[in-house]
């Protein structure tokens, strides 16, 4: 009998999340070299927002589940009591105000709560996968983690940078001493600037000490970036090493196809007009550095320094839409925990970087002031092996 799956999102649209992952579990995805059928099956659907360009009912109607008006009536299926095996909450894209702090106010939070007054009514809990960011407030993300070890059920987060490909393969062993890191990513803030720190988070959280948590974040922009750079305090050498790995340098590469050393040729600093620096240092003293360099590059790239390893570098690789099949390497991981009842890695590595880019957005607002961030005091031990796609 296939699991039965509710989905609850914001919009169900042509190149959404939810599209591509709810159109995964529907017509099965490409894993390992052959195509992939789990043995699940969207039986309900809630869906807060329908633009012009709405897929909800011709899903609905094409593989014959139903579209509910509210989240309790998709998770009971309209009956009285719970009637699936697992949900998937993608509150990704649609029409919802920012704050100060330029977050998008995307309603994960209240989904997620809405999920569990059902879960306590009915007297059980099911599986939930949160795609992206927990929640744009630290507080309510670590109501969310917290609620889901109250009731006791598994919980996945996150996005797809973590379980995306690497290129070349690289782990970083566990239990090393990392002494410095750095990631290059591109994008807006509040949604590319995740996809980066999670990147950055599922590498250093490999060190020898585990996650005991960031004790402190700094968020600097324009030539603020370069002096830092500068004065030391992020490395010059791993930046070099993360842009080796990118396909995407801009500027002379792409006018006339010379390889460039975007650093030492002054580059860099004419095509990334408005770049972000996120500096984080942990509680065990790594300091680690987020780059958004956005009109430099188009990919995410990561460099750190290993005692005993020397420099390591490597690419996430984002295949081009409309096929992402990037997504469908997220979405393996949910069905693992789906049929296991074990989530594959962490939701407190999620729930971290979730705190992490708030608390960097409130030192952007607060004139880049370096912020003691007690409260993200978040322990975790990394997956043995890290969980992203090798085959």
């Amino acid at each position: 009998m296939p699991q039965r799956i509710a989905v609850i999102t914001t919009v169900y649209r042509y190149l959404s999340h939810a599209q591509h992952e709810a159109d995964r579990i529907l017509v099965g995805y490409p894993h390992r070299g052959e195509w992939h059928h789990p043995d699940m099956k969207i039986v309900s659907l809630y869906v807060d927002q329908k633009p012009e360009n709405d897929l909800s009912a011709a899903r609905a109607l094409e593989f014959g589940f139903k579209v509910y008006p509210t989240i309790a009536e998709a998770l009971r299926c309209g009956g009285d009591r719970l009637a699936v095996d697992a949900v998937m909450i993608i509150a990704e894209h649609g029409d919802y105000p920012r704050n100060e702090k330029g977050q998008i106010l995307y309603p994960r939070y209240e989904f997620f709560r809405q999920c569990v007054e059902v879960f306590e009514k009915d007297g059980k809990a099911v599986p939930v996968f949160n795609d992206k960011h927990l929640s744009y407030s630290f507080e309510k993300a670590k109501w969310m983690v917290d609620t889901s070890k109250r009731l006791g059920f598994p919980m996945l987060a996150g996005s797809s940078l973590p379980v995306t490909w690497r290129l070349p393969d690289i782990e970083v062993p566990l239990g090393c001493e990392i002494e410095d890191a750095l990631m290059v990513g591109e994008g807006g803030s509040d949604a590319m600037d995740f996809h980066a720190l999670e990147a950055l988070q599922c590498m250093v959280e490999r060190r020898r000490t585990g996650e005991s948590g960031v004790k402190a974040v700094q968020l600097l922009e324009a030539d603020a970036v370069w002096k830092a750079g500068d004065d030391g305090r992020w490395s010059k050498e791993l930046l070099t090493a993360a842009l080796s790995r990118s396909d995407t340098p801009l500027g002379l590469t792409v006018k006339d196809g010379r390889t460039q050393d975007l650093v030492h040729n002054g580059e860099l600093f004419k095509l990334a007009e408005s770049p972000w620096a996120y500096f984080i240092e942990y509680a065990d003293g790594l300091h680690a550095t987020l780059l958004m360099l956005d009109g430099a590059l188009r990919d995410f790239n990561f460099a750190a320094r290993v005692k005993g390893h020397g420099l390591v570098s490597n690419q996430f690789l984002l295949t081009p839409e409309p096929n992402v099949t990037y997504s469908a390497c997220l979405i393996s991981k949910v069905e693992q925990m789906f049929t296991t009842g074990e989530a594959p890695y962490a939701v407190e590595r999620t729930l971290l970087t979730s705190g992490v880019l708030e608390s960097c957005l409130t030192s952007r607002v607060q004139g880049h002031q370096r912020l003691e961030t007690p409260h993200l005091k978040v322990t975790y031990q990394a997956p043995r092996e890290s969980q992203y796609c090798r085959l």
